[in-house]
C-alpha cells in the first residue's frame, strides 16, 4: 500500500526528504480494531512536531486526522461494519493515516458525518475532540451552562479554535472571547461565532477594557502560551481558570497562586495512549459531533484543500503549519 513516511527526524518541510513516499505492508486488524482505507487527512501540529523531534529507527507513518470506509473489522469489534464511512484522530503510539489503509481502535472512532465529504470530515475529529475534553472534560463548564462567565480563546483562527468557538457558543452560554492577528482571521473567528475578537499580537488588557472587559473567568491558550502568559495572569479573574496545549518550554505555575487560579492541561491522546477505561469516551464524543454537524449546529473548519495525499503535498502543509498563520485546517483527499 501507499505510505508516506519520515525516516529521519529534525529536517526541515522544505527538505525533500522530511517527508517520502513509500510502499509498506498492509496492516492486519486486531481483536477490537478497525481496518480502514483512508479517503482524506488532515494535517495538525502535533505531526509537525513529531516529525523535527521523535528519533526513528524505521520508517513512521505521521497523520492524526482521517476520514475513509471501514473495509474489515476485529472479532470484538461491535461498534462497527464493513462498509461503515467513519472518522477519527487516531493514536500516538500506532502507525498514522497518511497511509492508504490503517487500523484503529474502535473505541476512538466515530460514524462520520452524512452531511460532509470525506476531506471535510477529516477536519474535524483531533481538533474536536481536544476543544470538547478543553471545555467539557477539563475546565468543566455544563452544556447549556457558563451564564455571566466569560472565555477568553488565544488563538481562535486555528484548528483546535476554530472548534471551540462554535462549542462555546453553540452549546454554552459563556461570552466568548477570541484572538486573531489578521483581517481573514479575525473576520473567521467572528463567523464561527465569537462574540469579540482582539489581537494576540497587541496587548490584551487594554483591549478587554476597551471593550468594557475587566478579567475573564477562563483562559484556554491554544498557541504560543510562554509569550502571552504574564497577560493571561493578568486578566484572569479571581478563581479562574487556566488551560493549555501547547508546549512552552517552562510553565512557572507559582503566579497563579495569589488569584487561586487553577491550571488545566489537554492532551487528547491520553486515552488512547493509556488505554483509559473511559477509552470509549472519544467515541461517544466523535459521534454527538456527527449529530451536531449533520444537525447544523456545527460546521466543517476546512481551511485549504492541499489536493492529493502524498509527500510533496504534506511536506507543504507541514510548512504552512510551521507558520503559525494557518487559518482552520489543511486537508487533502485521495492517493
Amino acid at each position: 500500500m501507499k505510505a508516506i513516511v519520515y525516516t529521519q527526524h529534525g529536517l526541515p518541510s522544505t527538505d525533500e526528504n522530511s517527508l517520502i513516499d513509500i510502499e509498506l505492508l498492509e496492516p492486519t486488524p486486531g481483536p477490537r480494531d478497525l481496518l480502514v482505507e483512508v479517503k482524506a487527512v488532515s494535517v495538525n501540529p502535533v505531526d509537525t512536531k513529531i516529525r523535527r523531534n521523535a528519533p526513528v529507527t524505521e520508517p513512521r507513518v505521521l497523520g492524526w486526522d482521517a476520514a475513509g470506509v471501514v473495509r474489515a473489522v476485529g472479532a470484538e469489534v461491535t461498534l462497527f461494519k464493513a462498509g461503515d464511512e467513519v472518522f477519527y484522530a487516531g493514536s500516538l503510539t500506532r502507525p498514522g493515516s497518511n497511509s492508504q489503509l490503517q487500523v484503529v481502535d474502535e473505541r476512538i472512532v466515530g460514524h462520520k458525518p452524512a452531511s460532509l465529504d470525506f476531506a471535510d470530515a477529516a477536519a474535524i475529529p483531533l481538533t474536536a475532540i481536544t476543544a470538547w475534553e478543553l471545555l467539557f472534560d477539563r475546565v468543566g463548564v455544563a452544556e447549556n451552562g457558563g451564564e455571566g462567565r466569560r472565555l477568553l480563546i488565544i488563538g481562535a483562527a486555528g484548528g483546535v479554535g476554530s472548534m471551540l468557538v462554535q462549542l462555546a457558543r453553540k452549546l454554552t452560554r459563556l461570552t466568548v472571547i477570541g484572538t486573531a492577528s489578521r483581517p481573514e482571521t479575525i473576520q473567521w473567528a467572528s463567523e464561527l461565532g465569537a462574540h469579540h475578537v482582539i489581537d494576540h499580537t497587541r496587548p490584551l488588557p487594554e483591549q478587554l477594557h476597551k471593550l468594557g472587559i475587566d478579567n475573564v473567568d477562563i483562559v484556554i491558550s491554544l498557541t504560543h502560551t510562554d509569550q502571552h502568559y504574564p497577560q493571561i495572569v493578568e486578566v484572569l479573574a479571581p478563581q479562574g481558570q487556566f488551560a493549555l496545549i501547547d508546549d512552552p518550554a517552562a510553565l512557572d505555575a507559582l503566579p497563579l497562586k495569589r488569584k487561586s487560579i487553577s491550571l488545566h492541561w489537554e492532551l487528547m491522546f491520553t486515552r488512547s495512549m493509556f488505554g483509559t477505561p473511559d477509552m470509549i469516551k472519544q467515541h461517544e464524543l466523535l459521534q454527538r459531533v456527527s449529530r451536531l454537524i449533520d444537525d447544523g449546529v456545527l460546521r466543517t473548519t476546512v481551511g485549504e484543500r492541499f489536493g492529493t495525499i502524498n509527500a510533496a503535498n504534506l511536506r507543504r502543509a507541514h510548512a504552512l503549519i510551521e507558520t503559525n498563520r494557518a487559518r482552520g485546517k489543511v486537508v487533502l483527499e485521495g492517493f
